[in-house]
């Protein structure tokens, strides 16, 4: 049964690495991860045998556990932890049976799958966070190859004024890079979990001992799991922290839900942030604007029906994930009202909704590298789509020029007239105005020619576009 989810309903990341990174192998190995850096952690305060925290270690690097079988048993716990726990503790005791007295010592289900849970979100991030650093690149060439291309700037789906596909390409490029920056702060803020079964670390306490005190045919002394005046546990999570490279904990966050939070929040705004960019690049791709193309090999994005159809598939899929991820994020929100000090379905709820966010974040994000670093802009397409409203998008320029001598009121009102005839008839605002501005009581303001061609050229009217990719992306 390997193909229970071969990603058939999820394009955006099938066959994309984040599938690996987040698969249930991947999420198997990252428990035995926990379990393992436990044991060490252990080891190194001297209250677990570092032989048996050696065996714990190398068999969860080379183990042989069925990982459907695990899945399948989990339906008896409602975790698959406590199935793996009994199915390692088994295949470490065949090694070394002393060895298997010391996996999952003092420890909850709930502790190791959180840590493995944060360390399969730190390896995702961090590989998002490379995706999207290459996309950034990509990006930064567009904006500079394009700093003065102009293209019509459209505000509520119309035609606006005019601006530059440079600065578009620098607005998507922040997206980007504020997602990197986001991702890779959390990554190196994840924190292990300990609490063990409330979250009092008394089960760890239990197990405070120094293996180094117990003498041959002397019965080891039974610590108090209420007695942690030395400290240990505290040592112990600091030690747990340095082996999984995940950071130090303030309390056990069993019912305190933050970290898993704080993964949706920013995968959300990741995912809606490379969402913004997909959509531009649909509408572009339109038709009737032809104003951008994906890249990709012959027959991508092919019709079933209709074969003289080229659909932007990469867009699409990318914004695919970007109306997902939002949607499953706020259930990880949700779960922040847990209950008492371990939540019973609360927590089970988040498993699913977590690890999609992050696999079709990060299936978004590889394709975005292979979107953007293709993407064949048609500054001819641009330019003839601007032609028929080329001085129509002026008009917010022309009435600042007039405001002068007819008030800002007034002439804002010729220019409104002056939009609505040349719509009317099929005209431009260029050449109406002449007429409009004479039929004014006192004749208006005298233009050139030349002075009316200057106002109505679309090219002249891009504000601090160039400067403003200059600053988000310099000139080099």
């Amino acid at each position: 049964m390997n193909d229970l989810d071969t990603g058939l309903l999820s394009p955006v990341r099938a066959g994309t690495p984040i599938e690996e990174l987040v698969g249930d192998a991947a999420w198997l190995q990252a428990m035995l991860d926990a379990e393992s850096a436990l044991a060490r952690a252990q080891a190194a305060l001297g209250t677990l045998p570092r032989e048996a925290a050696d065996t714990i270690t190398s068999v969860s690097r080379n183990h042989a556990l069925d990982l459907r079988a695990i899945a399948v048993s989990a339906r008896e716990n409602a975790n698959p932890v406590v199935a793996l726990v009994r199915e390692f503790t088994r295949a470490v005791a065949e090694v070394d049976p002393a060895a298997g007295e010391y996996v999952h010592r003092g420890s909850t289900s709930q502790d190791v799958f959180d840590t493995a849970a944060m360390l399969i979100a730190r390896r995702a991030l961090r590989h998002i966070a490379a995706d999207l650093h290459a996309a950034a690149a990509s990006l930064t060439s567009l904006a500079r190859e394009h700093r003065g291309t102009l293209i019509a700037g459209r505000t509520l789906a119309l035609q606006a004024v005019p601006t530059t596909f440079g600065l578009k390409a620098a607005g998507w490029r922040q997206l980007v890079l504020t997602s990197a920056e986001r991702c890779f702060q959390l990554s190196e803020q994840l924190p292990v979990s300990l609490g063990g079964a409330a979250g009092t670390l008394a089960g760890y306490a239990a197990y405070a001992t120094p293996v180094t005190a117990v003498l041959p045919g002397v019965p080891p002394a039974v610590p108090s799991a209420d007695d942690d005046t030395g400290g240990y546990t505290d040592r112990l999570v600091r030690a747990y922290a340095h082996e999984t490279g995940l950071a130090v904990q303030t309390l056990p966050w069993h019912a305190l839900r933050t970290p898993v939070a704080d993964l949706g929040a920013v995968l959300g705004l990741t995912a809606g942030s490379l969402g913004k960019i997909a959509v531009d690049v649909i509408t572009l791709s339109r038709t009737e604007i032809a104003e951008v193309a994906e890249p990709g090999p012959p027959g991508r994005g092919a019709s079933s029906a209709m074969p003289h159809k080229r659909n932007p598939v990469l867009a699409t899929l990318i914004r695919s994930a970007a109306l997902q991820v939002p949607l499953l994020a706020a259930g990880l929100t949700a779960a922040l009202a847990a209950d008492d000090e371990r939540s019973g379905g609360g927590w089970h709820a988040e498993w699913l909704p977590l690890r999609e966010c992050l696999r079709l974040t990060g299936g978004a994000t590889h394709t975005l590298v292979e979107l953007a670093a293709g993407l064949e802009i048609k500054p001819e397409r641009m330019e003839a789509n601007l032609r028929p409203m080329a001085s129509a998008m002026s008009t917010e320029r022309i009435a600042a020029a007039l405001s002068s001598s007819l008030g800002r009121a007034g002439a804002r009102e010729l220019l409104t007239r002056c939009a609505q005839e040349a719509a009317g008839s099929g005209r431009t605002v260029r050449e109406v105005l002449p007429a409009a501005l004479a039929a004014l009581p006192d004749g208006g303001p005298e233009l050139t020619s030349a002075e009316l061609d200057e106002l109505c050229d679309p090219g002249r009217y891009t504000g601090s576009a160039a400067w403003l990719v200059d600053r988000a992306v310099g000139e080099g």
